[in-house]
């Protein structure tokens, strides 16, 4: 009898332990589910980041060919300054001259 009261034990234990491990298993497959779909986020938020950096690149781009443009305005206008500079000059000189004469 010992032997026949033992299966019936036997057999619920390992009944029960294969519940466990199937539960286990289970929660190991969300747990892997989860980790997957967090590492498809991540795709997508560096994906993402990509695409920014893209853009903000171009916008440098753009940016450092306006300060270029600049600096050659800038570089012609102040060759424009120092002519005109000259030319009041020329122009103080030629009325001194002018007065000198009319005196």
């Amino acid at each position: 009898m010992a032997s026949s009261e033992s299966q019936p034990r036997f057999g619920q234990s390992v009944k029960g332990l294969l519940s466990d491990k199937v539960g286990s298993c289970s929660g190991d497959v969300i747990a892997l589910t989860r980790q997957v779909l967090k590492g498809s986020r991540s795709q997508e938020l560096l994906g993402q980041a990509a695409r920014n950096m893209v853009i903000q690149e171009d916008a440098i781009l753009h940016s450092e060919d306006s300060l270029r443009k600049m600096s050659i305005i800038t570089t012609h206008l102040q060759y424009q300054q120092e002519a005109i500079q000259k030319n009041v000059e020329h122009s103080k000189n030629l009325q001194d001259q002018l007065r000198h004469l009319l005196k």
